[in-house]
């Protein structure tokens, strides 16, 4: 397992990006690291999703099963429950700046075969993907 933080901030207030979270618009939440998803159980907060992930080498792809628990508003707690990365758990945690939103990412990364070194150079680049993404559809979103 690797420990690993990131942050950022979004151009977006707190409360826009909770309405875009919630928002199960089809096609909305597009990660080009993550072509597919599908709900498998909702009880309360907790959300278990099967997910379809690329492979790091962008090659072929694989499934996995994440948990998430939302705690709106202050973010939430994800947990891979099946898959190569069983074991993995983060939080994204929001801090609201006026029109602007912190976001800290912080966990346990685990990738078998994988070295420390290059678990975190994936982990990192996977998160900047993702914030990139989530950047540009909250820029779009009303």
């Amino acid at each position: 397992m690797v420990r690993i933080h990131d942050e950022g901030v979004f151009d977006a207030p707190l409360e826009k990006i909770w309405r875009y979270i919630q928002d199960d618009t089809p096609g909305l939440h597009k990660h080009r690291a993550i072509p597919s998803t599908k709900v498998l159980k909702e009880e309360g907060n907790t959300v278990v999703q099967e997910m379809q992930i690329v492979n790091a080498d962008g090659k072929g792809t694989h499934w996995e099963t994440w948990r998430l628990t939302m705690n709106p508003p202050r973010g939430y707690q994800v947990e891979a429950t099946d898959g190569p990365t069983k074991g993995t758990t983060f939080s994204q945690v929001y801090t609201p700046m006026g029109p602007k939103t912190r976001v800290d990412v912080d966990g346990d990364w685990k990738v078998p075969g994988q070295d420390d070194a290059t678990i975190r150079k994936m982990t990192l680049a996977f998160l900047e993907e993702a914030f990139n993404e989530d950047s540009a559809a909250l820029k779009k979103y009303k």
